[in-house]
Order: C-alpha cells, then sequence, then structure tokens
C-alpha cells in the first residue's frame, strides 16, 4: 500500500480549495480539486520548485521550519504534522521494544488488566494486536473467538460479523485506518506492520476505500458501539493509555457511562463470568 510523502501531500491538497485560503480560483477551468502546488508554495512562503522536490520526496535537507510552513498551509492537525515530519526524515529503526507477541515483559501488565474487574480492559501493540484480555473484555469482545492471534483491525475489516456487530463500524474503521498510517511513518521498516496493512488491503474494499484517504490520526479517547450475544447493544468510552516504558504498548479501558443501561447490561454479564469461562 502506498505510503509516500508525495501521495499524502497530494490529498492533502485535494481537500482544500482556494477560497478557504484566500485564494482566487482562477477563470480557467482547474485540474486538481483542490490547490495546485504552486499555492501551497505560496502561502508557505518557499519557492515552487523546492515544494515540488518535497512532493516527489527529495527531503534529505528540508529544515523543520519548512516543513511547519507546508503544515500550516494544508491545515494539518498535530497527528498530521507529526506524519509529514515522519515521512520527510530518513526512516530510523524500530525500537527493540517492539515485539511481535506478548513477552515476558508484559506480564505485570496483564496483571493490572486483570485487576480492573468492572470494565474490559486489553494490552494491545502499535499493530493492534491484543496481547492480553480481561475477563470483562472476554466477556464483552469475545476476544479467544477471534481469529487468532487476535487483532483489532483485522477483526474489524475481515469478521463477517463485524459491521452487524459494530454500531459505528464506519467511524471505528476511519480510527484503525488512520492510526494504521500513522504507525507506517513512525516504523517504516516494520515488517508485520506492513504485512498486516497488505493483508487488509487485499482483502478487504473497505480498508483500501479509507487507506486511498491517506488519513492519520492517534486514537486516545472515543465511543465504541458493540452488540454482545448476551447482553445486547452496548456503548463504552474507550481510552487509550500508552505506557511510557514500552511505547509499542497501550491499554484500552471501556468503560460504561455511570447509570446508563450499559452499566446495567454490563453488571448483568460479568455476574456470569464463570458460566462463560
Amino acid at each position: 500500500m502506498e505510503t509516500d510523502i508525495g501521495a499524502f501531500l497530494r490529498t492533502r491538497r485535494d481537500r482544500i480549495t482556494p477560497d478557504q485560503v484566500g485564494l482566487p480560483a482562477g477563470a480557467t477551468r482547474r485540474r486538481v480539486p483542490g490547490l495546485r502546488r504552486e499555492e501551497v508554495a505560496l502561502i508557505a512562503g518557499v519557492s515552487p520548485d523546492y515544494y515540488v522536490r518535497l512532493e516527489q520526496g527529495r527531503t534529505a535537507h528540508v529544515s523543520d521550519q519548512v516543513l511547519c510552513a507546508v503544515a500550516r498551509a494544508l491545515s494539518l492537525s498535530g497527528a498530521e504534522t507529526e506524519h509529514l515530519r515522519n515521512l520527510a526524515r530518513l526512516p530510523e529503526p524500530a525500537p527493540s521494544l517492539l515485539q511481535k507477541s506478548a513477552t515476558a515483559e508484559d506480564e505485570p501488565l496483564a496483571r493490572l488488566l486483570d485487576a480492573i474487574t468492572d470494565a474490559p480492559a486489553l494490552l494491545v501493540d502499535t499493530r493492534m494486536n491484543i496481547l492480553a484480555a480481561n475477563a470483562a473484555a472476554e466477556a464483552v469482545f469475545d476476544v479467544s473467538g477471534m481469529a487468532q492471534p487476535p487483532n483489532s483491525a483485522r477483526q474489524l475489516f475481515l469478521a463477517r460479523e463485524a459491521k452487524a456487530r459494530y454500531g459505528n463500524w464506519e467511524a471505528a474503521a476511519e480510527e484503525v485506518v488512520a492510526h494504521l498510517r500513522l504507525m507506517t511513518g513512525r516504523w517504516p521498516d516494520d515488517a508485520p506492520l506492513t504485512a498486516l496493512i497488505d493483508e487488509l488491503g487485499h482483502h478487504s474494499d473497505d480498508f483500501r476505500r479509507l487507506w486511498a484517504r491517506a488519513d492519520v490520526g492517534e486514537k486516545r479517547v472515543g465511543t465504541v458501539h458493540v452488540t454482545n450475544h448476551v447482553a445486547g447493544p452496548l456503548e463504552f468510552d474507550y481510552h487509550v493509555l500508552t505506557v511510557p516504558a514500552r511505547p509499542d504498548r497501550s491499554l484500552l479501558t471501556y468503560l460504561p457511562r455511570p447509570g446508563s443501561p450499559t452499566q446495567e447490561a454490563l453488571r448483568m454479564l460479568l455476574t456470569r463470568i464463570p458460566a462463560i469461562q
């Protein structure tokens, strides 16, 4: 799947019209839906030739000042600006901590998950592999019933029941794709991550459609709607907590809102955990 800086910048140019940045649309018919290269260069305060070289990937000597100017010209978000910097820099090797699966170092984190008894919680890596799940997460999401080894992105795009099970499937899918693209900028040499993206692109039309948008974003907080075969429709606010000592690990907690039907349904579901196990 394409991840180069030129493709990313073209998609960012296409979403901005001249009138949005105070430029005349011009009397002649435009060949591009958004800004031309020379218009981005004008707004960013760089020469058109310099900006063309940037889109062509000739970024060996590009300064952070220029990248920030281009980011402002294209109204990039914080995550998009980080992605632009990542694409413009020479790839850095993935940290030695980056692992394909759970390791002995994850055991304390898994015990922390087990200590959370009243809400679903997961331990995941940057590729969205589910490395550990507490009993509540198993009851709600049926992690052991997923294709093994379990992976949230693979489950969302390749499992037959995913669209029926997740009430906000499109929004969740957009977040997952944006997260994976951001990770490709952070860890461009991560072969398992590349393999996952290629697999999803090969088997899912929806993934290819969303990947072509070149959106990037970091999953931190949000809402997920999931239908459980026992408890019915559930709504959780999720929070993603990165582990400082493990840049490739995150804790996901799914919290029902106080007094909500989901809180009562979850309480009922958790009383059935011994029977489920």
